[in-house]
């Protein structure tokens, strides 16, 4: 699914009418275009499904043959997205993804680009961490993955009820990190 830019331009050029001002007016000229060009890129990861985004990272390398319980962490990803439910930011997010590695190992900066791909759609954090997880655990062929993420939501600090130092954090746990208190308690400690 391609972003239709003429359709947001048309449409941002009604709201900035609804709110009553004049898109005319020198300030809002080119308003419509640049909400437009600014929307293709902050949700770039609409256009795609999770399976398209794990082709796309989908570099991988085989595991070191050795019988570890290595956990591979690549913490505080930092990230934005926006609500679905307000279109509002959600800002200040940190996302962390570990695995347990089975067969193949992933290289690191694609864990990264699967985490800011994901976040660029209109989301839910929930959301978000399990999307990275299912495309982490298709690439990397296991089903060990965490993915822990803490944010800001405009939604809650700039409207509403205003509470400005009001952090979210979320976890997806899939396979041993769901099943093994343990395990999890080891990833919280790297997490610190």
């Amino acid at each position: 699914m391609a972003i239709d830019k003429d359709s947001i331009r048309e449409h941002i050029r009604g709201i900035l009418v609804a709110l009553g001002d004049d898109p005319e007016r020198e300030g809002l000229k080119d308003t419509p275009d640049r909400v437009a060009r600014m929307y293709e890129e902050v949700f770039m990861g609409m256009n795609y499904t999770n399976d398209e985004i794990a082709a796309m990272f989908n570099k991988t390398f085989e595991k070191p043959k050795a019988d570890s319980e290595d956990i591979v962490l690549v913490k505080d990803i930092e990230v934005f997205s926006y609500c679905e439910h307000h279109l509002a930011l959600m800002y200040d997010m940190k996302v962390s993804v570990a695995y347990l590695p089975d067969k193949k190992v992933i290289g690191l900066s694609k864990i990264a680009r699967i985490a800011d791909m994901v976040a660029r759609r209109l989301q839910l954090q929930e959301r978000i961490g399990t999307d990275i997880a299912s495309i982490i655990s298709k690439v990397t062929e296991t089903d060990n993955v965490a993915v822990v993420i803490e944010g800001c939501h405009s939604c809650m600090t700039a409207r509403g009820i205003r509470k400005e130092n009001a952090k979210t954090v979320t976890t997806t746990f899939l396979g041993r990190f769901c099943d093994e208190v343990s395990l999890q308690n080891r990833l919280l400690t790297m997490l610190k």
